[in-house]
């Protein structure tokens, strides 16, 4: 029963994604939304342990996959600001929303704190999630800005959690020595363990499918796991882990990048789905009005006096500093912290997990929903780019990809030589096979019948999932022995190739189909075949 309720989640989850992409609806806004919908269909679940388990390995994975896919070259030239909103940015944050509630809302002192670090930072997955949907490609680098503080800027929040945390629990601690201890600690295990990787994956080749996935995946939670044991800030050390080991180039890699990417996505489902199905509905509405008070508190007073006080020395722009403060978006972290502060056992006089949620659901729903017409408004959108390439794993996705093609016994190609094709396009001939043997194709040499030309050039990687739908044209399909012409195939759709008998056909309007084609065909709503006929 577990395991279907578990499936029926997923799909539904998928849905929702589509739903996203189409409607412009933040997609982790539709996943809470499920998790509330479970309740009222009586799934009864409040198991806060097991909840805090998936939660901490989901930041983890959330966590290193944001400082892997980093594109450090475009993150570089704001690294200081990001590090100051990342780390100040967030105490200020805490403080101020955490004052807030003190004075105005009248939480006690500490609980009000504590409040303020839950929700102090911003959320990756949210960021970049809509970011990458709408492409909002922001003018000064402001996207890589923004990626780079809300990778960075959990430690900070879960620092300030355990220091509230423990002063509630009558923990006799140094304030000084444990947050000196995460942050050290949390840097040189980071640091150390990186380079260490680093090092194996020079002298390992993890050429084999999956293999560099579980070494990928084992170091992380291992850099997590030895900085925790030791007193250190893990989710620092694992970010950092992510950046230094992301940065390199090795075999695997992009196979780590479609793993984590998928991954990290199921993780942040799983946190919203989880957030929404430990909330109570009795709960949700007797908190919400606080939880609105607060959330535009912190949308309009606490994140702008934060990003624009502390970025005075860098004179950063009037309307990039508008965005920034707009895009402060709460989710993950938040959500994993106030489980862990719920398990952790303390009393509160608040109900600190359903002020979290539906600080969490309206942020996602007012500053998600919201942020690109922000952007326009603010006249922050630059055209002349994308903002695919400030996301590392997306510029990763787009690299170089090889293709062949036969010379046929007819072909106008035979006798000429290399350097007299008429090479128009961005691509090159890598290689030519000619029977057993690998030719250098240098000017030269002459093209003969049979040989396989093998091309190179740029990967095309369409990040809205342009679908292709492969098939066999088997003993009685309606296709056989019919002209491409002739098919009558729906405006959005184009055959690109034809493999036959372990050839790719030149699939123009005359060829005809035969049996056991295997036949590739382009599908998508947005596209215009017959524009430019």
């Amino acid at each position: 029963m577990d395991l279907l309720f578990i499936s029926l989640v997923l799909i539904l989850a998928l849905f929702a994604m589509n739903l996203s992409s189409k409607s412009g609806i933040p997609s982790l806004l539709l996943f809470l939304s499920l998790g509330i919908m479970s309740n009222f269909l009586g799934i009864d679940f409040n198991d806060y342990g097991l909840a805090e388990k998936f939660s901490t390995l989901a930041l983890i994975v959330i966590m290193f996959y944001g400082g892997f896919g980093t594109n450090w070259p475009m993150g570089k030239p704001v690294v200081k600001e990001a590090a100051v909103l990342a780390s100040l940015g967030v105490a200020a944050t805490a403080v101020i929303t955490g004052a807030f509630a003190y004075f105005i809302l009248r939480f006690p002192l500490l609980e009000s704190m504590l409040l303020g670090s839950v929700v102090g930072s911003t959320d990756y997955a949210s960021v970049s999630n809509i970011l990458t949907s709408k492409n909002l490609n922001l003018k000064y680098n402001t996207a890589s800005l923004l990626e780079l503080e809300s990778g960075s800027n959990d430690p900070a929040a879960y620092t300030m959690t355990m220091l509230f945390l423990s002063l509630i629990a009558g923990t006799d601690i140094s304030i000084p020595g444990l947050i000196l201890m995460q942050i050290i600690l949390g840097l040189l295990f980071g640091v150390v363990i990186a380079f260490l990787v680093k090092k194996i994956l020079v002298r390992i080749n993890f050429q084999k499918d999956g293999v560099a996935i579980v070494f990928m995946a084992a170091m992380a939670l291992l850099t997590y796991s030895l900085t925790n044991v030791v007193g250190g800030n893990g989710y620092l050390a694992v970010y950092l882990f992510g950046i230094i080991v992301g940065d390199q180039a090795f075999i695997g890699k992009k196979d780590i990048v479609f793993f984590f990417d998928g991954f990290s996505e199921l993780m942040s489902i799983g946190l919203f789905f989880l957030l929404g199905l430990l909330a109570t509905p009795a709960n949700i509405i007797s908190s919400l009005p606080i939880a609105a008070i607060i959330m535009l508190f912190m949308t309009v007073i606490a994140r702008p006096l934060s990003v624009w006080g502390l970025t005075l020395p860098f004179s950063l722009k009037k309307n990039q500093l508008t965005v920034i403060s707009w895009a402060g978006l709460r989710g993950a972290a938040a959500i994993a912290f106030a489980i862990m502060v719920i398990n952790s056992g303390v009393s509160l006089s608040i109900d600190l997990y359903h002020i979290v949620f539906g600080i969490c659901f309206l942020s996602s729903l007012v500053q998600g929903s919201f942020l690109a017409m922000v952007s326009e408004k603010a006249d922050m959108i630059d055209p002349k780019d994308t903002v695919l390439s400030t996301f590392g794993y997306y510029a990763m996705k787009g690299s170089i990809s090889f293709f062949k093609t036969t010379i046929e016994e007819d072909s106008s190609l035979i006798g000429k030589k290399v350097k007299d094709l008429d090479m128009t396009f961005d691509f090159i001939i890598a290689k030519i096979k000619r029977g057993t043997t690998s030719i250098v194709p240098r000017g030269e040499v002459e093209l003969e019948a049979g040989d396989v030309l093998v091309f190179g050039g740029e990967e095309y990687f369409d990040p809205y999932s342009q679908q292709l739908i492969e098939f066999s044209v088997t003993k009685g399909h309606p296709w056989i022995n019919k002209k491409i012409m002739d098919l009558n195939l729906p405006e959005n759709q184009l055959i690109l190739t034809i493999q036959r008998g372990g050839h790719v056909v030149s699939a123009e309007g005359k060829t005809k189909i035969l049996e056991n084609d295997r036949i590739t065909i382009s599908t998508d709503d947005r596209l215009d075949f017959k524009a430019g006929i």
